[in-house]
């Protein structure tokens, strides 16, 4: 293979294949909900950071401060490793939490606090993909967390009701 066909191979890999761009390590200093936290990193800098891949209920939606409780049990004052690879619209970092060797957004959805986010599926490696759907699935079939509720409403779409301070 000529090195004009190898370089133009390896370009449209990497715009295929999503890429995880950096790496931060640092310690968990708040949790604003169940995909929401911020970090502070060795240098004292601040990082608010998105949760890749997954969906929490809102803090006044259904199972929504649980969903915080949780997910601030499991990493709140701990140091944490980031794998981050873009920065949201609210200039938030979208990263995959690593607390004790574990994938803390993966746990969020194991334990039912979460959905798996399909509209950004396509940014997670598909390791990742089909770990969170399995997740979600085995979630839904035990019942457990808020797939404990007969009719749970997705944050997407519950961020869209008209009148969500009834809920």
């Amino acid at each position: 293979m000529s090195i004009v066909r190898y370089l133009v191979a390896l370009g449209l890999l990497v715009q295929s294949a999503p890429i995880l761009a950096e790496t931060i390590d640092g310690r968990v200093v708040g949790v604003s909900d169940g995909d929401t936290i911020t970090v502070l990193d060795a240098q004292r800098q601040q990082h608010k950071i998105r949760l890749a891949g997954i969906d929490a209920p809102e803090s006044k939606q259904a199972f929504g401060q649980t969903s915080k409780r949780h997910l601030s049990d499991l990493v709140f004052n701990r140091d944490v490793t980031l794998h981050c690879g873009k920065i949201d619209r609210y200039k938030r970092q979208v990263c995959v939490v690593i607390v004790n060797g574990q994938d803390a957004n993966l746990a969020q959805v194991k334990a039912g606090m979460a959905w798996w986010y399909r509209a950004y599926a396509k940014e997670q490696i598909p390791e990742h993909r089909a770990q969170y759907q399995m997740a979600e699935i085995d979630a839904q079939r035990q019942r457990i967390g808020l797939w404990h509720d007969s009719d749970p409403v997705a944050p997407w779409e519950w961020r869209h009701r008209p009148t969500k301070r009834e809920n």
